[in-house]
């Protein structure tokens, strides 16, 4: 395990620790990827204290268990020294994500982005992506009191420009008055 503090690089959380597990220094983590088979891959994650801290630990051993991780970081061999990473997050860079195929975007690539109409009306940025009724929505705040929400679909969504932060839409008549 290293100290020092971690540069401020763009990371991906993968998991979080709940609890210690046994007297060996393992924790029990809930999954927070879509990709548990990525842990195969990883051999060092970066620890992100609950202030927002960063070091890095070198990934021992893990296994699944009842829909979650159990993490065994090296260095980390008795309940007491796992016991300070509970409600710690542990990612990898961004770098290292899961690469989606093409029109596939994470929640997190799309939050932030500036939503424009065809017609060239500014809608506002994406706070969030609302997973409801099968269709993912995009919840644009507009302002304080007024959020749009576009459903994140193809006749809808004309292009996303992820390295521009922008998202154009041609929106059908009435919806944006909902």
């Amino acid at each position: 395990m290293t100290g020092e503090r971690e540069s401020e690089e763009p990371l991906v959380v993968v998991a979080r620790a709940t609890r210690t597990r046994g007297l060996k220094g393992e924790l029990v983590a809930d999954l927070l990827t879509d990709f548990p088979e990525r842990f195969d891959a990883i051999t060092r994650l970066i620890c992100i204290d609950p202030n927002g801290n960063r070091s890095r630990a070198d990934l021992e051993d893990h296994w699944f268990q009842q829909g979650r991780v159990i993490l065994k970081l090296a260095g980390v061999d008795d309940i007491d020294s796992a016991a300070r990473f509970v409600g710690f997050e542990f990612a990898v860079p961004e770098s290292e994500r899961v690469k989606l195929p093409t029109g596939q975007f994470y929640d997190w690539e799309l939050e932030g982005c500036e939503v424009t109409t065809t017609s060239g009306r500014q809608l506002g940025r994406v706070r969030e992506v609302m997973k409801a009724g099968g269709v993912d929505t995009l919840v644009v705040e507009a302002d304080k009191e007024r959020d749009y929400l576009v459903p994140l679909a193809e006749p809808i969504v004309i292009r996303i420009d992820l390295a521009g932060k922008a998202i154009l839409i041609d929106p059908p008549e009435g919806l944006l008055e909902l």
